[in-house]
Parts: structure tokens; C-alpha cells; sequence
């Protein structure tokens, strides 16, 4: 979730207090890091602020540490410290934009990364959080009548059969051993257009029985994808490496076929295309062996994979 305490800043510098004392407290806290005694660098950092309250490196590295040893409350009062200063600092905005967002306050969440987006509409991290706050949203929008988690498991896993389909429609669902309503959630217009015999009509049938319940096909999908970004995150906070979730695609210097598969999934970032599985991009068209290979391989050089279909 964090960022490298040494990211650069928005606007100029500001007059500090005594900055050559909390420069002393922050080497300090960064030799105390190093050596993993992070309870050391908390208490050196501290210092650093009752000297410099103002200091950015001071404010932004003390929330990282408190963060990740779960004192949450304190790193947000301190990263709206620094983000909200003059300058505002890049990596405080990001990383309080991820903290509202696991609190649920998405209006402050984006309104951190667009200030972010604002100054630098390419930074591919802010892009990628921007994108899970949005479609966190949209959920909420769409499950305000279904609030109650219980409930719409259950309406996931009810049976297409209960639904008034034709006959034709029905059979092709069931061929395509789609049986519950989570799993029609997981198909894309193109891949049931895709199989014999389902047409149009069929396929206007279905997506106006998913309107009547604010669904829409591919909804699944998404989720699924969202809620693998967020593991990774998870999964990499506090290790330094972090960034590498944000990074683009094109640093993995793919083939033209593959960059090509990629684009028609708006895939955009390695967080992005960590959060697909090999058969999401095996059912691309014109999409092979060859091509599956060569993303995993690229991806493993970065310490990535693509995901599995259970998680």
C-alpha cells in the first residue's frame, strides 16, 4: 500500500524550525530501519517532529511506521498532515487515499488521488487505485438495495432455472454448465455471443433479466479482479516493492500479439494483469500457448503471477 518515503513532493519547500536536529532524528530512524528496529525509528522519528512539525520526510516515513505496525488512527492524522501541507506530498495523498478506502470513505479517497491526477494524470499507481475506487462505487450504487451480505449470496447462488428465460436461452446457459446467477455474473456479452446456437435475442433477454436486479454480465468478473488487486496489495505492504503493482505493462516489452490481447482487456498496469487468470486471456481471440507463456514469464521476472481461479 505505501510508497518509497523518498518520492518527490508537489509544489516548492517550505521555512521548517530546527531542520538541522530533525535531519539528525530522521538519519537515525533510517538506520534503525535498516536494522529492523522499527520500534527504534518510531521513537527517533517522534523526535524528529517535536523539532520539525512541519517536516514532510518526518511526517510521511512516522505514518508508514505506524501503519504498519496497526496504529492506523495515528498514520492517518499524519498523513493529512503532510498532505495537507504546501507541498503536498505525492505518496502521503496515495497512501491516505487507500486508507479511506478500507474505511469506506470513498469521497475523501478520490478526492486525494485526484489531486494526485491533477498534477501528474500518468501516475500509475494513483490510476490503478482511482480505477478499484470507482468500481468500489459503483458497487455501492448497485447492492444499496441488497446491503446485507447473506442476502446477496444467496441471490448469487440462485439457480438460472428460477429466472424466466426461453427455452432456448436456458439450454445454452446449461450447456455452457452456467448454473447459478454468480456464474452468469462471470460471462462477458462476447463469450456467450461466442458459443453455438446464442444469439442476439438471447442475449438482450438475459441482460434486461440482470437490469431488473441492477446486475449486469461481467459484474463478477470485476469483482473478482478488484478484490485480487486488493490481495496483492495486501500482500506487498511494507515490503519496499510496492510499486511494482503500478507499474505498465508495456515495461514487460511484450510481443505485438500479446500488448494486443492486453489493450482489448484494458489491461494497463501489472496489478491489473496480475488480476486475470489464464483462461480470461486464453479466451481472447487469436490468443495462444505462446503468448500465455510469454506473459507469465514476464510476469515471474517481476515476482508476479496471474491469478488462480479459486482466489
Amino acid at each position: 500500500m505505501s510508497s518509497d518515503p523518498m518520492d518527490m513532493v508537489i509544489g516548492s519547500s517550505t521555512a521548517t524550525r530546527d531542520v538541522a536536529a530533525a535531519g539528525k532524528h530522521i538519519s537515525a530512524a533510517k538506520q534503525a530501519t535498516q536494522s529492523g528496529n522499527r520500534g527504534d525509528a518510531i521513537v527517533e522519528l517522534r523526535k524528529a517532529l517535536s523539532n520539525d512539525p512541519n517536516n514532510a520526510e518526518a511526517l510521511f516515513n512516522l505514518a508508514y511506521q505506524l501503519d504498519l505496525v496497526g496504529e492506523e488512527d495515528e498514520a492517518v492524522s499524519l498523513y493529512e498532515r503532510a498532505a495537507n501541507r504546501q507541498p503536498a506530498h505525492i505518496n502521503a495523498l496515495i497512501n491516505l487515499a487507500v486508507m479511506y478506502e478500507d474505511r469506506g470513505d470513498l469521497v475523501r479517497s478520490e478526492r486525494c488521488l485526484r489531486q494526485v491526477l491533477d498534477t501528474n494524470p500518468n501516475h500509475p499507481r494513483a490510476r490503478m487505485y482511482m480505477k478499484d475506487v470507482m468500481g468500489s462505487k459503483e458497487i455501492i450504487v448497485e447492492d444499496e438495495a441488497d446491503r446485507d451480505i447473506f442476502k446477496r449470496r444467496a441471490l448469487l447462488d440462485t439457480p438460472v432455472t428460477d429466472f424466466e428465460l426461453s427455452v432456448r436461452a436456458r439450454t445454452c446457459l446449461k450447456k455452457m454448465n452456467i448454473r447459478s446467477l454468480g456464474d452468469l455474473l462471470k460471462i462477458t456479452e462476447a463469450e456467450l455471443l461466442s458459443y453455438k446456437n446464442f444469439g442476439e435475442s438471447s442475449l438482450q433477454e438475459i441482460k434486461a433479466m440482470l437490469v431488473q436486479k441492477n446486475l449486469r454480465l461481467g459484474q463478477g468478473l470485476e469483482d473478482a479482479h478488484r478484490a485480487a488487486r486488493r490481495a496483492l496489495q495486501d500482500q506487498y505492504k511494507g515490503t519496499g516493492q510496492e510499486q511494482t503493482l503500478g507499474k505498465p505493462v508495456t515495461d514487460l516489452n511484450l510481443s505485438v500479439r500479446a500488448r494486443k490481447a492486453l489493450q482489448l482487456l484494458n489491461i494497463q498496469t501489472l496489478g491489473d494483469l496480475a488480476s486475470h487468470t489464464e483462461a480470461e486471456l486464453m479466451g481472447i481471440k487469436n490468443f495462444g500457448a505462446t503468448s500465455l507463456t510469454e506473459i507469465r514469464d514476464r510476469l515471474t521476472e517481476f515476482g508476479l503471477g496471474l491469478r488462480k481461479l479459486d482466489s
